[in-house]
């Protein structure tokens, strides 16, 4: 391979590897592999008006695509600026590729403007995080990079570029990336040992989780359910990993208490754990919340995550699709499947109303993404997901990731028809990233539950109240967003995104028809309360 600049032999690596799009914000010390860019043919560079924004439309992209997701943040200031998100993508297990600029190795002990340690503010939300200092291992480390992000459990990684490094030339050949496979099946005797433990059981359950989709083992696993009769409850499940119209599927597990999680296993006699860590809560038991006496088997890539916190019986690091299907051979036929709960008539809250118009008009192959909160168990009655690549939860804490994450997904799958749910609190963490859609005339369409109130903490403090014996009182001002009030409808046009305001139910059926036919990007403002 003959020699050439890093920065230019970036972009070879990065078509080798199939990657044609990056997210970011510019800054001077990118400005010379950025000005490169400009000229790789079929490479595009999406423009966030903030980092955090360029984080959650790569982490929209990866999750629709399968990764991985491109993203360029600006050194110290920008990646600090996308932490939050960069922590979303590392709970969510998104595989992202992130770079970031420095000046330069020979600046090292100048203690410069912008200097700072790049790989240890990223490492703490990263899966890994290192730094190129010579030219000759840039694309080795890209690879690397790739790799580790791809390769079960997947989440970001972080690769500092100093500015030095990349201006210096490479003959590295560009080459892709080795994704290995994980693949695994335990060995039969570990099989027949799961088996026996689930199969005497009269009251099982299942928690399921994303390790789930990203094996594409939704078939499998209703397999094993209806085999045992169990009910599943979702732990730290963002996708679709069971028609959540399935007779056995009961909801999701609390993510804030440890004692709702533990509610709907005390009367467990055998539990399987597919997927996930346990538990995803906030304030999380700290004594087991498996019954004594009752197996617990977990099947997952991710072996940090089993028996983390607590024992299991048995430990199965494997890939939950060919893993589940060999369970299901051994535990026989179907049970009879209970009958479903009748439906909830349709509700006459502003959610209900609107999502149920949704479903009404929307066109097949509609997707949701989810980070309606509060609001949410009122889209999910009306909208129940039902097909893997439909629906999108948010996941990891980070606010703000509905309205970049739709866009994201509607830049990896332009002929769907995309509709993020976010709060009036959320969304004005990355309410710029109307701005990309607009730029890059991506269609999705946004809904902002607007209920004047970081309500989620209304909730919380409520239930903190009653832990505590203490009498309820005014919530504190500061979870309250009504004065001044956000004008959603003009904050969207001046950011070029056309917007309507949904305050009574005659305005919900013009209001999503409009949405529907507009040739771009849309908002509603729906007022929930």
């Amino acid at each position: 391979m003959s020699a050439r600049p890093a920065k230019n032999a970036i972009f070879e690596q990065f078509a080798a590897d199939g990657i044609s799009l990056m997210f970011g914000n510019p800054g001077t010390v990118e400005q010379g592999f950025l000005d490169v860019l400009e000229d790789q043919p079929g490479f595009r560079y999406v423009l966030a008006l903030q980092e955090a924004v360029a984080v959650g439309l790569a982490d929209g992209y990866a999750r629709a695509t399968g990764g991985p997701g491109l993203v360029q943040l600006h050194s110290g200031v920008g990646l600090g600026n996308g932490i939050g998100m960069l922590y979303q993508a590392r709970r969510g297990h998104s595989p992202l590729v992130v770079i970031a600029g420095e000046a330069g190795v020979r600046y090292d002990a100048m203690d410069a403007q912008m200097a700072a340690d790049l790989v240890a503010m990223a490492r703490p939300v990263t899966k890994y995080a290192t730094r190129v200092t010579h030219p000759g291992s840039v694309l080795r480390v890209l690879r690397r990079a790739v790799k580790t992000a791809m390769t079960p459990p997947r989440g970001p990684v972080f690769v500092a570029l100093p500015m030095d490094v990349l201006d210096e030339e490479t003959s590295e050949p560009a080459v892709p990336s080795t994704l290995p496979s994980r693949a695994t099946l335990p060995v039969a005797a570990d099989l027949d040992r799961a088996a026996a433990a689930l199969r005497g059981a009269k009251r099982p359950v299942v928690l399921m989780g994303d390790g789930v989709s990203v094996s594409g083992a939704q078939a499998e696993l209703a397999r094993v359910a209806e085999a045992l009769g169990a009910p599943v409850w979702g732990v730290d499940s963002s996708e679709l990993n069971l028609d959540t119209t399935h007779p056995l599927y009961r909801g999701q597990l609390g993510h804030m208490f440890g004692e709702h999680s533990a509610a709907q296993l005390k009367d467990a006699d055998a539990v399987l754990i597919v997927g996930t860590y346990v538990f995803p809560e906030v304030f999380p038991l700290l004594d087991s919340p498996f019954p004594a006496g009752a197996p617990v088997i977990h099947i997952d890539l991710d072996d940090y995550e089993i028996a983390k916190n607590f024992p299991v019986d048995v430990a199965l690091v494997a890939d939950p699709k060919p893993t589940l299907a060999a369970l299901a051979d051994r535990l026989g036929p179907a049970k009879p499947l209970p009958e479903r709960p009748p439906g909830e008539a349709y509700g006459d809250s502003m959610m209900d109303l609107f999502a149920a118009e949704l479903a009404r008009r929307a066109p097949d192959g509609l997707v949701v993404f989810d980070e309606a909160l509060t609001s949410s168990p009122a889209l999910v009655r009306q909208l129940p997901p039902r097909l893997p690549g439909s629906y999108f939860l948010t996941r990891g804490g980070s606010l703000g990731v509905g309205i970049p994450g739709a866009i994201g997904i509607k830049l990896a799958r332009p002929e769907a028809e995309v509709v993020a749910f976010t709060g009036d609190g959320g969304s004005m963490y990355t309410f710029q990233a109307l701005w990309t859609a607009v730029r890059y005339g991506v269609a999705a369409r946004f809904v902002i539950c607007d209920n004047r109130r970081y309500q989620l903490l209304d909730d919380n403090l409520e239930q903190y109240w009653r832990e505590r014996g203490i009498a309820s009182h005014p919530h504190p001002e500061g979870f309250d967003l009504s004065h001044p009030e956000i004008d959603f409808v003009r904050l969207a046009r001046g950011l070029g995104v056309p917007a309507v305001k949904v305050a009574k139910p005659s305005q919900v059926e013009a209001a999503v028809r409009r949405m529907l036919a507009e040739p771009g990007p849309f908002l509603v403002d729906l007022v929930t309360t």
